[in-house]
């Protein structure tokens, strides 16, 4: 009896141990949607297309191709259109996820930023603020005196987006500004832990080597990682797919966790920026073939 009471108890808690594995919720990866293509935000749109689409067409352009996702560049001359544009990507469903800023004087933000600042704080709209920096802005200052002002700024910079709901991410342009170690530097000068980077490939070409160590050191701060055609000799812009490093490249960003979002260019000047954004999404979709990302790859039919 006692032996039949042992073989019961043993074979009941086995069964308790299969059903409490396999009933366990999947764990997943935190990036496992990385490349999906909801996780894929249009850049570098408005001033490269030459078409010169309307803000309506533009977005009914970006819905079509499958973008949710969206990061506002512009010239002078589109700062008008702002509200009809963030109206149209809402009638879309579309997210603005960023907007560029250029920051080229000592003068904060300056007339056509403080335009853009002003419109998204009378809409309301939360969005990030992608912060770029002219390097006359640093030229003819000592290395401490350069990380000095750029805290300063910067602080200043998130202090304006911050009062309106808003956030920043400091944009790597080239030049002293855009070196990730000096961007890394500049944030934990200001004290502050809500501040972003956005990494550029296209402005990285001189990295590619460095890549797998640069990225640890950016991760705790990446929110954004623009896409490109990699290679070492340049050109500056490449569609994704013609290089030779960027299979590479999204081979560690996603072996790292990274889980923030992706941009796809539309960055070629006298181009209809439709053909350019898809091209890249082409190259994308086949570098995701060779990485054998089946579950990316369903999300772009």
């Amino acid at each position: 009896m006692n032996m039949m009471i042992n073989k019961s108890l043993t074979f009941l808690i086995a069964l308790i141990a299969v059903l409490t594995v396999t009933c366990q919720p999947k764990k997943q990866s935190g990036n496992a949607g990385l490349y999906f293509k909801d996780n894929l935000i249009a850049w570098c749109v408005v001033p490269f297309d030459s078409v010169e689409r309307t803000p309506a067409e533009r977005a009914l352009m970006l819905k079509e191709l499958g973008f949710t996702k969206f990061a506002y560049d512009w010239r002078a001359k589109h700062i008008a259109e702002l509200p009809v544009e963030i109206n149209e990507l809402k009638t879309h469903g579309i997210q603005l996820s960023a907007v560029w800023i250029w920051i080229d004087s000592d003068s904060l933000p300056g007339h056509d930023n403080a335009q853009i600042f002003d419109i998204i704080k009378s809409i309301g709209v939360k969005t990030d603020f992608w912060i770029g920096f002219n390097n006359t802005v640093f030229e003819g200052l000592e290395e401490n005196k350069k990380f000095e002002k750029a805290a300063s700024m910067v602080k200043a910079l998130e202090k304006l987006a911050s009062d309106q709901g808003c956030t920043i991410s400091l944009y790597n342009h080239g030049d002293w500004f855009g070196e990730p170690a000096n961007q890394i530097k500049i944030i934990e000068q200001t004290g502050s832990d809500k501040i972003g980077i956005v990494y550029n490939f296209h402005h990285a070409h001189e990295q590619i080597a460095e890549f797998p160590v640069l990225l640890p050191q950016m991760l705790p701060y990446l929110k954004t990682v623009n896409l490109n055609g990699m290679r070492a000799e340049g050109p500056k812009i490449l569609p994704i797919g013609q290089g030779n490093a960027e299979l590479e490249m999204l081979k560690t960003l996603k072996k790292s966790g990274y889980n923030g979002e992706i941009g796809i260019l539309g960055h070629v000047e006298n181009a209809d920026v439709r053909v350019i954004l898809q091209g890249n999404l082409n190259g994308l979709k086949a570098l995701l073939t060779n990485m054998g990302e089946t579950e990316a790859l369903a999300t772009y039919k």
